[in-house]
């Protein structure tokens, strides 16, 4: 039985401690009530720096980036967007609430997009790419980002789980025009609800920032070197995404913590891997050759299970503390697309599905130790030999 919570976060570091009872003390929590310099503001041009990008905006939610990153490239009311097939129901929901449409794109059974069909849905009538890099898995961006240039199709990036991934060295979230990141609890940084986009663009900044509530000319407060602003400002409507500086307080703070949490998470993972791909019935998918992997979690698929097999997987390993979820099995999971009922009629995605009915998925936090990791591979293991034990009996 493992005794560690996988879910569990790392403490928030002491040095956040000060500007956090200096803001509860002041009382002064909204990001525009300083002239300049407000914790959002300082989060924002910190996470530009570490990125390599021009401009940062921090916002309510990763949902609420990509929402107004849709919003700022100003598409036509119901406008085809591409998205993978593998991802959080947050991303549909986002194209779905900018007035736009989701088409889907099978993804393989080492998660990332079938470039097959990835480039046989980039028809004429498609106005944006969304690229979802679900669990930190990056899809073929040279290939993804080369057609969608040649066709002058705007590439997003949705990165909430890719902070810290480089993809032939360039950061991922710097290959699109725009690239978005979470600071939910589970990810790498940890503001318990959160997220940030980041663009060079000087346009979509402008537009963003105006959308995201910088009302009566607050946008003079981001400290940003864009003439733009002014020609949008009462131009656009106000859709409120803004974060509050407490939340900026808690998360600036652990951006000095991203280079060991990155080494240590691809550790784990590695060692996690190693350990299961030695089983005959499991397999973790090789990242890509240009891809470097910053993940907080591990995902592999079952070989050679039945559903029954699957399900009693789940059972096992939560008995004895591990938490496997099987995005296609774990009832109502939001990563399974025909659990997206708002989209209507379910569309016929059958590798996708094939993938999703076998394709597990664990926490493995950065701050789990060695002696963890393989405890955690253990309760994987001796429960995938109990279960094809019982089936050969």
């Amino acid at each position: 039985m493992l005794k560690r919570d996988l879910h569990q976060a790392e403490p928030i570091p002491e040095e956040a401690r000060a500007t956090i009872d200096a803001l509860l003390a002041s009382g002064d929590l909204f990001r525009y009530h300083a002239p300049q310099n407000a914790p959002v503001t300082l989060l924002e041009q910190e996470f530009a720096v570490m990125l390599g990008a021009k401009y940062a905006l921090a916002v309510a939610s990763c949902s609420a980036a990509l929402f107004l990153s849709l919003k700022a490239l100003d598409l036509p009311r119901d406008a085809k967007v591409l998205i993978p097939a593998f991802t959080f129901a947050a991303v549909p929901s986002a194209v779905v609430h900018a007035n736009c449409t989701p088409v889907l794109v099978e993804v393989g059974d080492n998660y990332r997009i079938d470039m097959t069909d990835f480039e046989a849905k980039l028809t004429t009538d498609i106005e944006a790419v969304l690229i979802s890099h679900m669990r930190g898995h990056t899809s073929d961006m040279d290939q993804i980002k080369g057609l969608c240039d040649a066709r002058g199709i705007p590439l997003i990036e949705d990165a909430a789980h890719s902070l810290g991934t480089t993809w032939n060295g360039q950061n991922i979230g710097t290959i699109g025009k725009v690239g978005c990141f979470s600071f939910q609890s589970y990810k790498l940084l940890n503001g318990g609800e959160g997220g940030i986009l980041i663009t060079d663009d000087d346009d979509i900044i402008a537009r963003c920032v105006i959308m995201s509530g910088a009302y009566e000319s607050n946008w003079q407060k981001h400290g940003l070197d864009c003439n733009t602003f002014a020609k949008y400002q009462n131009e656009l409507p106000l859709y409120n995404t803004r974060l509050s500086n407490l939340s900026a307080a808690v998360i600036q703070p652990q951006l000095q913590h991203v280079t060991r949490r990155i080494r240590d998470g691809l550790r784990n993972h590695d060692l996690m891997a190693e350990q299961l791909n030695a089983s005959p019935h499991l397999s973790v998918p090789s990242p890509l050759v240009p891809e470097s992997r910053a993940p907080d979690s591990i995902q592999f698929n079952l070989v050679g299970f039945s559903d029954d097999e699957a399900h009693a997987l789940m059972r096992e390993t939560k008995d004895r503390g591990v938490a496997v979820s099987i995005f296609g099995l774990h009832n109502g999971n939001a990563r399974a697309f025909w659990n997206w009922k708002f989209l209507g009629d379910t569309p016929d995605l059958p590798q996708t599905k094939a993938m999703l009915m076998r394709a597990c998925d664990v926490r493995l936090p950065a701050s789990l130790t060695e002696d963890q990791v393989n405890a955690v591979a253990d309760v994987i293991l001796s429960s995938v030999r109990q279960i094809k034990r019982s089936k050969a009996a």
